[in-house]
């Protein structure tokens, strides 16, 4: 049994957009989907599907990322897998094509999270593609509405021994402070995952996400609820300081649960059982294929 879930950010997505939005989110879910049909890591599935999300300036991450108040692009990401806990992690770097790639090269080393230059140095250490930072800006440069109407890209994934993954990258916010850092390279907050008790991955308002833990909070709830029942629950708690949010879940039963208080929240979902694509575009939606 394998199963994935991708997402392309909780935000408003314009008509004009929804097109872009659905046809990104089938890409990254097909990338992840072909390596666990043929046997492969979760962890290699996750990468594979969120280096589809960086390469479209569709999504806040990698290329086509956010731009800080210098006109920059600090890119955050993380991968983490569910058997022994392995983390890697980089924050606000510059200069690397697939930061998420990074992150999957520093899930064994000792350090959870190297930020700034030590990232991009990590990188060209581990051999990982680096690019002048200037490359990650699309020309011609977006337009005020499609600024607006980034943020963060995730992924969860199952595969066939049981082993689960989850990864994030994100952009951050357009007009940040430089070195902000939200909640997605931080275990607990923006994503974390446990073979025995599921994954999870959350995108929207960062700094709220972090301060109520939101990862955490539905980890602790999949101990008694179902995943879409846990997920309803962490959301409950960013409303109440007035965060705006969507988040998906896996369990280690392959059933996936979503759900997101902002307008949309773009998934798709694929599993053994049901292994044509399912795209949203928000809940409630009828899915399209």
């Amino acid at each position: 049994m394998w199963s994935i879930i991708v997402h392309g950010g909780a935000k408003t997505i314009e008509q004009e957009d929804a097109s872009a939005n659905r046809a990104g989110c089938r890409a990254a879910l097909e990338a992840g989907a072909e390596i666990l049909k043929n046997g492969g890591s979760s962890i290699d599935a996750v990468e594979a599907a969120v280096r589809v999300f960086e390469n479209d300036p569709t999504f806040n991450a990698g290329y086509g990322s956010a731009l800080n108040i210098d006109g920059e692009v600090e890119m955050c990401a993380a991968l983490m897998e569910g058997t022994s806990f392995n983390v890697g992690a980089v924050a606000v770097a510059k200069g690397v094509c697939n930061p998420i790639s990074v992150a999957k090269a520093m899930l064994y080393e000792e350090p959870v999270l190297i930020a700034g230059d030590g990232a991009r140095a990590f990188a060209a250490e581990a051999g990982v593609r680096l690019c002048h930072p200037d490359a990650m800006i699309p020309k011609p440069k977006r337009s005020a509405k499609e600024e607006r109407g980034h943020d963060t890209v995730g992924c969860i994934a199952l595969d066939e021994r049981g082993r689960l993954a989850t990864a994030v990258s994100t952009g951050g916010l357009e007009g940040a402070p430089i070195g902000r850092i939200g909640d997605s390279p931080q275990p607990g907050c923006g994503f974390y995952c446990d073979d025995n008790i599921g994954g999870v991955v959350f995108s929207g308002d960062g700094e709220q996400i972090a301060r109520m833990i939101l990862a955490s909070r539905v980890m602790q709830a999949l101990e008694d609820l179902s995943p879409d029942q846990a997920v309803e629950a962490a959301l409950a708690h960013i409303e109440r300081i007035g965060g705006e949010a969507g988040g998906i879940v896996l369990a280690p039963d392959g059933k996936f649960g979503w759900g997101h208080t902002s307008e949309d929240f773009a998934v798709a979902i694929a599993s053994s059982a049901s292994p044509d694509p399912k795209v949203y575009l928000r809940k409630g939606e009828a899915s399209h294929g």
